[in-house]
């Protein structure tokens, strides 16, 4: 059994997780998040570009396309903030934007070849982490993670990760 009565076969006691188990709980998400950021922040810095730059990219690559109003939505910033981020990823030839096919006051936003390698370099790092998490944790608490992370998300955003991890945009 794991430390703090939480473990294989102690279901159970997760009905009554004590303070002291969620503060835990709490650290290690901040800890775990530090080091999922840590290696795609020391590439970004060579950049002189911040998580929100990342943030974009990994979201324009996923949705080639993607209208700068439904990345406005994914990201939940303001439009101030996402034209600053998306000027200067332009600027630098990372990003692509194109008036819509059917709405010429739409812009979609594309990865251009110099995006797209950033992008994997920075989804690189990231991916090697998880995968030997993963690997380490095994498939049960890897499942166990996927729900406790959904179950955190505010109703809006699980409706918006549910459409990304169906293959939507």
């Amino acid at each position: 059994m794991a430390e703090g009565g939480v473990g294989p076969g102690s279901g159970e006691s997760l009905l009554f997780l004590t303070d002291e188990q969620l503060r835990k709980g709490i650290e290690a998400m901040f800890f775990a998040y530090r080091g999922f950021t840590a290696d795609p922040d020391r590439i970004l810095e060579r950049y002189e570009y911040g998580r929100a730059h990342h943030r974009a990219m990994h979201f324009i690559h996923r949705s080639p396309g993607t209208t700068v109003n439904n990345l406005l939505s994914i990201l939940g910033v303001t439009k101030q903030s996402l034209n600053r981020v998306l000027r200067t990823l332009i600027d630098d030839g990372l990003v692509e934007s194109r008036v819509g096919p059917r709405d010429k006051r739409e812009r979609h936003l594309y990865l251009t070849p110099k995006g797209d390698a950033l992008e994997r370099e920075l989804s690189e790092a990231q991916r090697g982490r998880m995968r030997a998490a993963y690997r380490a944790a095994g498939p049960q608490a890897v499942a166990g993670f996927r729900q406790v992370l959904e179950a955190m998300m505010e109703p809006e955003m699980r409706r918006q990760y549910q459409t990304l991890k169906d293959g939507g945009a």
